[in-house]
């Protein structure tokens, strides 16, 4: 099992270029982070957390721009989008940020996708929220193309592409890994349908018996390589040791948006419990 952390990057909390060497010293697989375009002030759509919405999802960096910066600086730890609005952007930009934070990287990117939560926020963007899991899957399978075809076009209900050209492509063959956010069944479907991996976030409920049916229904599709990431660990060791039993093959700990100083002694904390648990 793999360990990751993910944190929401943002102007008063550690900088990328301080978290990512700390997160490689200890020996951290992955580093995550989260994206939020904007937050709109009709604020019509509830949080799904419960409660008010927390104050990092008003103020997170663009997280390719996070990512860089962490790139830039370390050398072994994976960099990941957790997750990356793809419903909210533009498909042929998105590819070439991809392509290229995986160029400057070293073949270090993970691409973790979702829909999206907030109905407004995604409106804004002109996206209404009946589809966009439609408007996700092509807007993915298009950028499948741009990544792996000289001249790539791409024909669908709802991104139509004339033949282009777009480079660079991304040095890991064929793509970088693609980790689809969501609930179960219906981000499970959508992980054997066209991704590479899926994650479920913690601490909503039990995970073993949905994790269990992902991979009955992967074998049934011929889906032997999908991982399971769950996302927004709690660091406690009992939590992390059931998430092993369950055939998890990553775990990735929330940290909130707090200064290097007041994080890292939680991150060596959450170092010890991985030595402890193991893989």
């Amino acid at each position: 099992m793999h360990y990751g952390i993910n944190i929401f990057p943002t102007a008063y909390s550690v900088r990328m270029t301080e978290l990512g060497p700390d997160a490689e010293e200890r020996g951290f697989e992955s580093l995550w982070v989260a994206e939020h375009s904007h937050i709109p002030a009709s604020r019509k759509t509830p949080f799904p957390g419960g409660g008010d919405l927390p104050q990092m999802y008003y103020d997170t960096y663009d997280p390719f721009v996070a990512l860089t910066a962490a790139a830039a600086v370390t050398k072994t730890i994976k960099l990941a989008t957790g997750i990356c609005l793809v419903i909210q952007r533009d498909p042929i930009h998105t590819a070439k940020q991809v392509a290229s934070l995986d160029q400057v990287s070293d073949g270090r990117f993970l691409f973790g996708i979702g829909a999206g939560w907030n109905i407004e926020e995604m409106n804004d963007h002109g996206t209404p929220g009946e589809g966009r899991f439609k408007l996700m899957r092509e807007r993915i399978e298009a950028m499948k193309e741009m990544w792996t075809k000289e001249q790539a076009e791409y024909h669908g209900d709802r991104v139509d592409l004339p033949p282009m050209f777009m480079n660079p492509k991304p040095v890991q063959k064929p793509y970088p890994p693609i980790h689809v956010g969501g609930g179960f069944p219906g981000g499970a479907r959508r992980a054997i349908r066209y991704c590479d991996g899926w994650i479920p976030i913690g601490g909503r409920g039990e995970l073993a018996d949905d994790i269990a049916e992902f991979r009955k229904m992967a074998e049934e599709e011929g889906r032997h390589d999908l991982e399971v990431s769950v996302y927004g660990v709690l660091g406690k060791e009992d939590l992390v040791k059931g998430h092993l039993d369950s055939g998890v093959d990553r775990v990735v700990f929330h940290l909130q948006p707090d200064s290097r100083e007041d994080l890292l002694p939680y991150l060596d904390r959450l170092a010890e419990i991985k030595e402890r648990v193991g893989s």
